[in-house]
């Protein structure tokens, strides 16, 4: 049997068998709902759970890329594995599952005591989103920008090792894009109502990032407006909005925060590599990845802002995936690189093993996985 990757986001959980040149077979939301019967079910986008909780509460297990609601993530996981992926009880498969930037130690021990002790897997590897991400454009040393749906993580990679002393990690991602838009929508068309999904739909279907800072102060005067006809007939005028929501990343003051924008967050986080003279290789390989950055025009605006604030003596380059890989590999890079990595370990027996685990307990993750 094929082991099988997972990689578990704020808005979708990425599930399939380990097969590189393919897109995850299975891609669900992340939210669930609580109902009044024991049976796990996929209904209108949402995994149905029975727990403790008010009937018909909306649960989000995964927020800002962390589990937060492990209950819920057991069932998610249970219907992942044993409906999507088809694994028989007593007959599970081995699997390889991705971590977000600095997971707590507690929280990976938990995780690996739920695979093997509730879903009693084969073998089990984990490995860190960002290192995957590189993986999956053929890299093992590089930076990843990890723009996802609830964070935003920057994490150079060198030989295959996060450099955890000059990583990034910040609570700001799609979401907050989301709610931005829908903030500025309601105020542009007060007479149109919107739930944060519709918002969420427009906002991939027509956000886009401005060219520099100065394009976007002028598209103020000269914005061009677009008309979007909803479901239920009604009519919605987007115009300055859709540029703002790219600004945000470069500029998240508009959001309220006193962060710094992307690209001058990764160019710190370069300067804090030692030795200095790595700094040239992992500027020179940049992987831009995650929902959000397939933002019609985010690559362009962080390449030209990192050739404006970078060492003119070296040369920042983002590296895109090989054309034989699928379409979406970028949004769904962890679990590629995962994909691929699992091909290595489990035939070369990198993995936790059951008896492994037995021996030693949930500690092991630590030394195997790190």
């Amino acid at each position: 049997m094929e082991a099988a990757v997972v990689d578990s986001g704020s808005l979708y959980l990425k599930a399939g068998l380990a097969y590189p040149d393919q897109d995850p077979s299975l891609i669900l939301p992340t939210i669930m709902t609580r109902v009044a019967d024991d049976k796990l079910d996929i209904a209108n986008g949402a995994t149905k759970q029975k727990k403790a909780g008010a009937i018909g509460e909306i649960v989000h297990p995964v927020e800002r890329g962390m589990i937060t609601d492990w209950d819920a993530m057991e069932d998610l996981w249970h219907y992942v594995f044993y409906t999507g992926l088809n694994w028989e009880a007593g007959n599970e498969g081995q699997l390889l599952i991705t971590e977000p930037l600095l997971t707590p130690k507690l929280a990976r021990e938990r995780m690996v005591q739920t695979m093997f002790e509730t879903f009693n897997v084969g073998g089990l590897y984990a490995v860190e989103q960002a290192v995957l991400s590189l993986y999956a454009v053929g890299r093992i040393t590089g930076v990843a920008v990890d723009i996802g749906h609830g964070k935003i993580d920057i994490a150079p990679v060198w030989e295959g090792a996060i450099q955890h002393s000059a990583v990034k990690r910040f609570e700001l991602g799609g979401q907050d894009l989301t709610a931005l838009l829908a903030r500025q929508l309601s105020e542009s068309n007060p007479n149109v109502s919107l739930d944060l999904s519709t918002v969420q739909m427009l906002k991939e279907k027509y956000a886009e990032v401005p060219e520099d800072q100065s394009d976007y102060d002028s598209s103020a005067e000269a914005c061009p407006f677009v008309e979007h006809t909803l479901p239920d007939g009604q009519v919605i005028s987007i115009g300055r909005e859709r540029y703002t929501v790219g600004e945000a990343l470069y500029r998240p003051s508009i959001l309220g925060t006193e962060e710094d924008g992307i690209t001058e967050q990764l160019l710190r986080c370069l300067s804090l590599c030692y030795p200095p003279e790595n700094q040239r290789q992992l500027i020179e390989n940049i992987v831009l990845c995650g929902g959000t950055s397939s933002m019609t025009g985010l690559d362009t605006r962080f390449h030209k802002e990192a050739v404006l604030l970078a060492n003119p003596s070296v040369r920042p380059s983002l590296i895109k995936p090989p054309e034989y890989m699928p379409e979406n590999t970028m949004r769904n890079s962890a679990w590629m690189g995962g994909a691929i990595l699992a091909k290595v370990v489990f035939p070369q027996n990198q993995h936790i093993t059951k008896a492994e685990y037995d021996e030693a307990g949930p500690p092991i993750v630590h030394r195997k996985c790190f």
